[in-house]
């Protein structure tokens, strides 16, 4: 993998002359007081602003500070009308737009597709403050605004549809949201190396339309260009001999270092190179070619044997370009960004952030913000591969880890000048806890790498699994002077944390707080397989440290697990046996995480498809188990709940139909009892009578309304 520019090595812009904002401006008002007459980029997010690093305005914004530009922020704009596009005037270079640190629709939809009431990122927590899609209609009115200027999609939403898509609101697959949302570029992933480039290029008069080679940026064009080689993948079975096979899938060079013999051996006749004799040394210059838009919308099997192919072409080290027509136009991809060095992530997060909302806001509370206001982000990146997962997708496979220099200045930050401090951090985490600077062994081995997980079926052998770095890191952190107590809140690899015992006895001696978080997601392997998670008995094994550490440390400490229902290749008996084994250990779940398919996710391409991504994928390849019908996906929520009464009467059909009555009783290995409890009411009968109770008090003149200053409906 060539090495980049570092993202502090650019010469700056000349309004760096400017200096650096307290906040960057959301108003003429704020433009004026810093003597700016206008603005060179301007960001619009679906979020509200809070100068922190865990919101993506304030990095990218920050960053782009840095080098010089004049940056504002429209936050959670009006979108019915272009005028709150035009507040700041016209940016100089391009229009940022992003729907926010969520997808939108994700952002405002539960898993069964009902509305939310409530927006973690904005002021208030109060919901339908962005409206659906929201990088489609901004980029809309933005266009509204002032057409010439150009518009840059980005953030996790353009990342998850940078390519057709299955849209589970939809229920079909869209096209491209830079088709859709007629933007001039998108930049997917973290996107600093990209956005810093095409920030100085526009600014050195380079037309947005001729920007054709920076890394992981998605654009439209007409053709490829005459010195590419093209590989055809747009279809799966071909009829006849077909000779000079170039497979996407594989390449047996590639993956001599770090894949299974049966991937190296898997012959894939779908994939046929318009072919020249070295095309596999021209790796840089090859374009793989997806089926259409048109061909994946009609057809799922080619929908899950694209899927496949970008997976496999996530590599920085190895990927290539991917092409995919939608009508006439091209959907041009070109490779990943190469990862940030250690010096550019400590770049990026020791900008100077406020740490905390934009003025704007006054007192109101951002229920994100308060989540992560005491915590460190000390990493980015997860080569788990969890196939329901958007962090690999998103942030790439190859983790990325800040100084130890760097993490424990920003604790020092907290501590010195957050409001509300109390001495307690709340993480020192990621998008995992643990895998801070675990990386492969080898750089070759890392750069030819196909394999989507490090850790599926189990932990490749060439992964440093040493832990000593996080474990000293903990330390050092806690003995800072003011430090009371740092927990660990991120997502935890347990998995990994057993190769190092020493790092979970460190984690349970002092880095919990009462409950560690955790998540095997089922215990049957027909779903681990499909989601690529360890078995249970592994959960089992972290189990035992975790009780063995905490006693030795004389501390009543647990662990709650996570689980998900109605996950792709989970079959209704399966949900029985995860019920069973939760009976036996006595744990009873108070929510519960239905499978949501997020877009271009592989469980996704699974749910649409009902292929397995996972392998070479044919018409007559492997079938999944799908959960889609409203009753079977509440059944299976109901067997995650087996100890709600609620769930009694249909559990008890389900195992009736099932020819399982013997689960049915009040035996220590029964699920649920035959009859229901003396005098029971269902929730919803209960939920009409509290309804109806409210109505007659409120007839009859008796509610009582406490003082909260909110008008009755906001007070339920």
């Amino acid at each position: 993998m060539k090495s980049a520019t570092a993202i502090y090595h650019y010469d700056k812009y000349w309004a760096e002359c400017y200096g650096t904002a307290p906040f960057l401006p959301m108003s003429r008002a704020e433009m004026d007081a810093l003597g700016w007459d206008s603005c060179d980029i301007i960001i619009v997010t679906g979020d509200a602003y809070v100068d922190h690093p865990s919101f993506g305005m304030a990095i990218i914004g920050r960053l782009l500070e840095a080098q010089g530009f004049r940056v504002g922020i429209i936050a959670q704009p009006d979108w019915r009308s272009s005028q709150a596009f035009e507040a700041l005037g016209r940016p100089n270079l391009f229009y940022g737009v992003a729907a926010g640190n969520m997808d939108s629709m994700i952002n405002r939809y539960t898993a069964d597709r009902k509305v939310r009431n409530d927006d973690a990122y904005t002021p208030g927590g109060i919901g339908g403050k962005r409206p659906d899609r929201c990088s489609l209609v901004y980029s809309q009115r933005c266009r509204e605004a002032f057409g010439d200027v150009p518009i840059i999609l980005g953030g996790i939403e353009a990342s998850l549809r940078r390519i057709a898509h299955y849209d589970y609101w939809q229920n079909k697959v869209r096209r491209s949201i830079l088709v859709d949302a007629h933007a001039d570029m998108l930049v997917y992933g973290n996107a600093e190396r990209a956005i810093v480039e095409l920030a100085h290029r526009l600014a050195r008069g380079e037309s947005i339309s001729e920007i054709t080679d920076v890394r992981g940026t998605a654009f439209l064009r007409h053709d490829t260009p005459a010195n590419w080689w093209e590989i055809d993948s747009t279809r799966i079975d071909r009829p006849g001999r077909i000779d000079a096979i170039v497979s996407p899938y594989v390449n047996k060079k590639d993956t001599e270092a770090c894949a299974s013999k049966q991937e190296q051996t898997e012959a894939d006749p779908s994939n046929v190179l318009r072919f020249v004799p070295d095309a596999k040394k021209n790796r840089s210059r090859s374009v793989i070619r997806l089926p259409s838009f048109e061909k994946v919308r009609n057809d799922p099997v080619l929908y899950a044997h694209a899927n496949r192919v970008l997976h496999l072409e996530t590599n920085p080290g190895n990927a290539r370009a991917l092409v995919q027509a939608h009508g006439k136009q091209e959907l041009w991809l070109n490779r990943p960004a190469v990862p940030l060095t250690t010096e550019e992530m400590d770049y990026v997060f020791g900008m100077p952030y406020a740490r905390v909302p934009h003025p704007a806001y006054g007192d109101a509370n951002i229920p994100a913000y308060e989540m992560i206001r005491f915590s460190v982000n000390i990493m980015r990146g997860c080569f788990g591969g969890c196939t329901f997962c958007s962090i690999t997708e998103h942030e790439g496979r190859i983790i990325q880890s800040r100084s130890e220099e760097s993490i424990l200045e920003e604790v020092e930050k907290i501590r010195d000048s957050v409001p509300g401090f109390t001495g307690v951090v709340s993480d020192l985490g990621g998008p995992t806890a643990n895998m801070y600077r675990l990386a492969c062994k080898s750089k070759e081995i890392e750069a030819a790498c196909r394999k989507p997980s490090c850790v599926f079926p189990g932990i490749c052998p060439n992964l440093n699994t040493d832990h000593s770095s996080l474990t000293q890191l903990y330390r050092k952190a806690r003995a800072l002077p003011g430090i009371k107590k740092i927990l660990i809140a991120s997502g935890l690899r347990y998995d990994l944390a057993v190769e190092d015992p020493e790092y979970v006895k460190e984690l349970v001696t002092h880095h919990v707080g009462g409950y560690l978080k955790i998540a095997p997601e089922h215990t049957e392997r027909g779903p681990l397989t499909k989601m690529m998670k360890p078995g249970i008995g592994t959960y089992d094994r972290f189990k035992e440290l975790f009780e063995k550490y905490s006693l030795e440390a004389g501390k009543e400490q647990y662990l709650i697990p996570y689980f998900i229902a109605a996950h792709p290749g989970t079959t209704d008996l399966d949900m029985v046996n995860l019920a069973l084994w939760l009976k036996k250990y006595n744990f009873r779940a108070d929510q519960v995480q239905a499978f949501y398919p997020s877009p271009m996710a592989t469980a996704t391409a699974m749910y649409h498809s009902k292929k397995n991504p996972l392998k070479k994928v044919t018409y007559s390849s492997e079938q999944v188990d799908i959960v889609k019908s409203k009753v079977q996906r509440k059944l299976h929520k109901a067997l995650l709940r087996y100890h709600d009464p609620d769930n009694w009467p249909m559990i008890r059909d389900a195992l009736k139909e099932m020819k399982l009555q013997h689960l049915i009783g009040s035996g220590p290995e029964q699920l649920v009892p035959a009859q229901q409890p003396k005098g029971y009411r269902a929730k919803s009968s209960r939920r009409k009578n509290t309804k109806e109770a409210h109505r007659k008090r409120v007839r009859k003149g008796k509610l009582l309304t406490q003082h909260t200053g909110l008008p009755p409906r906001q007070q339920r």
